[in-house]
């Protein structure tokens, strides 16, 4: 996820435990998806659903932050 941010991420995820707590959540959602995509835990597809939505807006907020991060370094 945002391979052009790679080293301002892991800054981040060391100086900001909010970015570290949305980044890790974002990787919880996407482990949670990619198993019940594979069966390998039960979901349905609206559950699915709405695993990914959470993740996207998670995604969005990560984005920002590192946008802000970057104008403001």
């Amino acid at each position: 996820m945002f391979p052009e941010y790679r080293d301002l991420i892991s800054r981040l995820k060391k100086e900001d435990a909010h970015f570290a707590r949305l980044f890790e959540r974002h990787n919880e959602l996407d482990h949670q998806v990619r198993n019940m995509e594979a069966g390998n835990v039960p979901g349905d597809s609206r559950s699915i659903e709405v695993l990914k939505k959470e993740k996207l807006r998670l995604k969005d907020s990560l984005y920002t932050i590192l946008r802000q991060a970057q104008t403001s370094a």
